[in-house]
């Protein structure tokens, strides 16, 4: 059924997702944020390091209802272990590991003589979260006095359009945060690559570490638009004139270039932002969307062709050990070159990139990964056995496990963690998430990885007991602040709901383990979903005759022989243990007559 874009609906329907290197964060339509995953240095924002195997709302202003009511978030990043809001004042907060944040009380500096900012911590009073260096809850970056380029740009910006420039977006990855103004300005801090103060020795980057953003003058008099940033490296979307038109955009790099992850032909690092020239103004390619790995990049671009056909491709560089370039290799690539097997004459609507693996969703619902592990980016600890193991270096289909399968219904947007990925599909009503499940990461409530995708607990259960609760009373916010037992209640309610469900995800998580090994011990490999039997699929009942005689009908022959291994070493073992059964039994009885002739 189609989902409609009302007030009712908003707080369910997410438009924007990211990952970091083991949590997820989801935007809503009514700006609010959920968090969950892997809560060390506080990266969820929820005032603990505790892991969150559920989403879970960000509070932004802790118990004060009436000011985090007031806030709307509209834009969000992720970091390996840090996180970013902006707000839709322009506000710019952030959490987690504290280089990356700007963890500081109150703080006024100046850069480069020309430009200064003030920082505040709204939680001054001692409730941040935490008594060490990183952030458990989100801190305020108040605002940045005196944005945009040096001369008059600033003030230009303000006459022309009648209202103070601000933060429009925020980015994040590695250790480095970044955000653009609505002058098009990029501004850098934590652990990045900057052209005024970074050092090159014999080839490579000295990282910055600033605690306060950075501007990068080198695109003054133009507009970035996109940019992302792996470990060392940044590439960046410019427009080729002072204001972006549409298709004039030209892709720049800079930074750590050990792999060729810059895109530049070498393997040489830059202190300065590099036209990559596979994606010039005269290309015959318009890049529209970039993501970086650890070490890698790929690029989405459209043909500047006349054709009526539309041809969505996607270009990729950089290291390419466990096959994250999806080239059929796992050699490096110095320059961008076309992945081959992607849907043809498609429109490919969302890239990211993992730690070592990377995933393509187009328009149509098809989703396409490929890299370490299957490209489901799961690190060597996690892999399992089998002719399904291995890396995988060209596209591979992720199929859906619903009633679209192979392809997810009105897919949004995809993001990959380090070993995970989510995909937000059915117009922002569904998350699907796979890969690396330890900590809670998929959001699922289970703690065991995923080999296929699975979905999230969307929407979270808080959200349908506010929903049954409004619609039992209905009552305003002012007579629910006359009604504090009603609010108790459902207070008290939810509680007991979580814990009860606390209790039953423990007894699934270790059934699912237990099912697991079972299941790799017989077939090599973990317990898939879609491996469940029919019959348990729709009748809930399950005829082992059945299942069986049907298992076996659909196995191929390498499986028999497995399943033959398999019975004949527990058939082995079986006569064995009975054996030393039966020798323990005449021996005892050898003793009971023994001791009784000595007895006589």
């Amino acid at each position: 059924m189609e989902q409609t874009a009302t007030s009712g609906n908003l707080s369910r329907k997410v438009i924007s997702i990211a990952a970091g290197e083991a949590h997820t964060l989801a935007l809503t339509g009514d700006g609010k944020l959920y968090s969950w995953g892997r809560g060390t240095f506080g990266r969820l924002g929820t005032g603990s390091e505790t892991d969150q195997p559920f989403p879970v709302l960000v509070k932004f202003f802790g118990s004060d209802a009436n000011r985090e009511e007031k806030l709307r978030i509209v834009g969000i990043a992720a970091g390996a272990y840090h996180s970013l809001a902006l707000a839709d004042d322009g506000s710019v907060w952030g959490w987690g590991y504290n280089i990356c944040i700007l963890l500081t009380h109150v703080l006024k500096l100046n850069i480069l003589d020309s430009l200064s900012f003030v920082i505040l911590d709204p939680f001054l009073d001692g409730q941040r979260g935490g008594t060490g260096e990183n952030s458990m809850v989100p801190c305020l970056l108040e605002g940045f006095l005196g944005l945009g380029s040096p001369g008059s740009a600033t003030k230009d910006y303000e006459i022309q359009n009648g209202k103070p420039l601000k933060i429009s977006s925020v980015k994040a990855g590695g250790m480095m945060s970044m955000a653009i103004d609505n002058l098009g300005s990029l501004w850098m801090w934590g652990n990045f690559p900057h052209p005024l103060k970074s050092q090159s020795v014999e080839g490579q980057i000295a990282l910055v570490s600033s605690a306060a953003p950075v501007p990068v003058w080198n695109f003054h008099g133009h507009t970035v638009v996109k940019v992302a940033c792996g470990n060392e490296h940044v590439v960046a979307l410019v427009s080729a004139g002072e204001t972006y038109e549409g298709n004039d955009l030209i892709c720049y790099s800079w930074g750590g270039n050990n792999h060729g992850q810059l895109g530049l032909g070498d393997n040489e690092s830059r202190l300065n932002p590099e036209v990559v020239e596979a994606f010039n103004l005269e290309s015959p390619w318009a890049a529209y969307e970039i993501s970086c790995g650890a070490y890698h990049t790929a690029l989405l671009a459209l043909s500047k062709g006349s054709s009526d056909v539309l041809e969505s491709v996607c270009f990729t560089f950089g290291l390419g050990d466990n096959g994250q370039l999806g080239h059929g290799t796992t050699q490096s690539l110095l320059s961008p070159e076309l992945v081959q097997g992607l849907p043809q004459n498609g429109f490919l609507a969302s890239v990211d990139c993992g730690l070592f693996h990377t995933s393509v969703v187009s328009s149509a619902g098809e989703v396409w990964s490929w890299g370490m592990e299957k490209g489901l980016g799961l690190c060597p600890d996690a892999r399992f056995t089998g002719t399904d193991s291995g890396d995988v270096s060209t596209p591979l289909l992720i199929s859906c496990n619903g009633m679209y399968s192979p392809r997810f219904q009105e897919p949004l947007q995809v993001a990959c963690g380090a070993a995970h990925t989510v995909l937000v599909s059915d117009s922002g009503y569904k998350i699907w998430s796979w890969g690396r499940g330890r900590s809670g990461v998929l959001g699922n409530g289970k703690m065991v990885d995923c080999y296929a995708p699975t979905i999230a607990l969307w929407p979270p259960l808080v959200e349908d007991f506010k929903e049954q609760d409004s619609d039992n009373a209905r009552p305003n916010e002012h007579e629910r602040a006359k009604n504090p037992e009603q609010n108790a209640e459902m207070e008290r309610r939810l509680s007991a709901a979580m814990e009860e469900m606390a209790v039953l995800q423990s007894k699934l998580s270790v059934m699912e383990r237990y099912t697991s090994i079972l299941h790799g011990s017989i077939f090599g490999r973990p317990f898939q979903e879609h491996e469940i039997p029919p019959s348990i699929q729709s009748s809930g009942i399950f005829d082992i005759g059945k299942e069986w005689d049907h298992m076996l009908e659909n196995s191929d022959h390498g499986k028999l022989l497995r399943l033959e291994m398999f019975y004949n070493d527990m058939l082995a073992s079986v006569k064995d243990k009975l054996l030393k059964r039966r020798i323990q039994d005449i021996v005892k009885e050898c003793l009971k007559s023994t001791a009784a002739k000595a007895t006589e």
